[in-house]
């Protein structure tokens, strides 16, 4: 397990979840555009946005943000219907999309960080809402453009406090890492 991992490896991992997922399971092709990082920002936003936490040795989140428009378009394939306009199917399957795109990057991952699990997806849509980014970590975020629109998905992994717990039914059992 490493204490840091290169950004441009966290890139090219989301990168290619993404273009897998979009590819096989919408048949469409996901173009990266140029990643960046960034820290704490706040936005108002109208967009989709979908985040699953990781956890283990590592934690953080990733997330997927698009406007509603390539939401509905991406729940349409994904779907096999027609969405035009975003309910609870279309943020249904964006939370599918995001599972499984994270669920392939946190696979990939797991070879630095070590075994990880994934949290239930959470999506969100409204109008004019404010998302923010807290504490001063670094995120990484990959921009697509695909479908005719764009979407990004945004990570931040950092090393835990040494502690993990897998659930085994109500039992929890922990392992402590000595550092």
């Amino acid at each position: 397990m490493s204490p840091t991992i290169d950004n441009g490896i966290i890139v090219e991992l989301l990168q290619r979840s993404t273009m897998e997922v979009l590819s096989t399971m919408l048949g469409i092709e996901a173009v990266p555009r140029p990643a960046q990082t960034e820290t704490r920002t706040s936005a108002e936003i109208e967009d989709v946005v979908s985040f699953v936490g990781m956890a283990g040795q590592w934690i953080g989140n990733g997330s997927l943000h698009c406007g509603p428009n390539v939401a509905c378009r991406l729940a349409s394939k994904f779907l096999m219907s027609n969405h035009h306009e975003v309910n609870d199917e279309v943020l249904d399957a964006m939370g599918e999309l995001t599972n499984m795109i994270m669920g392939g990057f946190k696979n990939e991952v797991e070879r630095y960080t070590g075994p990880m699990g994934l949290s239930i997806p959470t999506v969100i849509h409204g109008r004019n809402f404010s998302a923010c980014v807290l504490g001063s970590e670094e995120w990484t975020v990959a921009p697509f453009d695909c479908d005719g629109g764009a979407m990004c998905l945004r990570v931040c992994l950092k090393p835990g406090n040494g502690v993990t717990g897998v659930f085994h039914g109500m039992e929890r059992r922990h392992s402590v890492v000595q550092q």
